[in-house]
């Protein structure tokens, strides 16, 4: 049986602004909220060491202006830059939706980088200890997406498909909510059902990577090993659920009839995760409760 999607976008109407609080702004807040709550007791447990909560505070400050910027920034290179050469102004238009996950990586490197060399802290011990806080917020990032009927995947007739009002409902597009309503309790819809990408990527990018980071890190590791995972599992995941999910409009496929930016972008990604679980043989572990001052080496 096929779902009509249908899920108001804003979460709290505003009388003095037109665009309400929509629900995937509340997803980011749940994202750091997430961050925050699971690296406070990471710190505690001394997985970074000669870093206080105040210290964490900082990081996580740096870590959500590189996601805003940086997310923002990627999109607009990666899948928009013929809107940016025609108005520069559409960098600013964050209300106009348009984040990358790739942008965002980057951005709280930067973040990271910046923080770690304040605090002589090496870069790739920070990374480690960042890695795991991530794909809760991914996780709720893709089901920003699925709430606000963005991002919709490939036709599909399996069960579970989802009737998107904004994706090309042939001659029923432009129709009322009312009358999608009718239409699919008819049936009449159930041709233009999708796959779910969104939920697809909450589950691998969120909840499986968040388990599987989540107990593979519980034990000191080397270094470079959780960042690894956390490239490698990203950039299959990704890669693969793109098979799946319709591609950006003004791209369409890069290369073989099916190659997409988003595939693109994750093979660095795999190719970076498994270089650093390489690296990871012989390096020191760290995060294991050492004196204070180790944060210093």
């Amino acid at each position: 049986m096929t779902i009509l999607h249908d899920i108001n976008p804003i979460a709290i109407p505003l009388p003095f602004w037109p665009h309400g609080i929509h629900w995937y702004g509340l997803m980011y807040l749940l994202a750091f909220g997430a961050a925050w709550w699971l690296g406070t007791h990471r710190v505690r447990a001394g997985r970074l060491p000669g870093v206080d909560e105040n210290g964490f505070g900082d990081l996580l400050f740096y870590g959500m202006l590189g996601v805003v910027l940086g997310g923002r920034i990627g999109y607009v290179f990666f899948y928009a830059f013929d809107q940016l050469l025609a108005d520069p102004m559409f960098l600013l238009r964050i209300n106009e939706g348009g984040m990358s996950f790739h942008g965002g990586l980057i951005g709280v490197m930067v973040a990271g980088a910046w923080w770690s060399r304040a605090r002589r802290i090496h870069f790739f011990d920070t990374l480690d200890f960042v890695a795991p806080l991530v794909p809760a917020g991914l996780g709720f990032g893709r089901l920003g997406n699925y709430i606000g009927g963005e991002l919709w995947g490939k036709p599909t007739n399996s069960g579970w498909g989802v009737i998107f009002p904004r994706s090309d409902l042939g001659s029923y597009s432009g129709a009322s909510m009312e009358q999608l309503r009718e239409l699919h309790a008819s049936g009449a819809l159930d041709a233009y059902a999708r796959h779910p990408s969104q939920l697809y990527q909450a589950l691998l990018e969120g909840l499986v990577m968040f388990l599987v980071l989540f107990f593979f890190s519980r034990k000191p590791r080397p270094r470079y090993a959780v960042s690894g995972m956390f490239a490698l599992l990203y950039g299959v995941f990704r890669f693969v659920v793109e098979f799946v999910r319709v591609p950006d409009e003004n791209l369409g496929y890069l290369a073989f009839g099916w190659l997409t930016m988003g595939q693109l972008l994750s093979l660095p990604l795999i190719a970076v995760g498994l270089g650093l679980l390489w690296m990871s043989r012989r390096a020191p572990v760290f995060g294991a409760n050492p004196p204070s001052n180790a944060a210093s080496s």
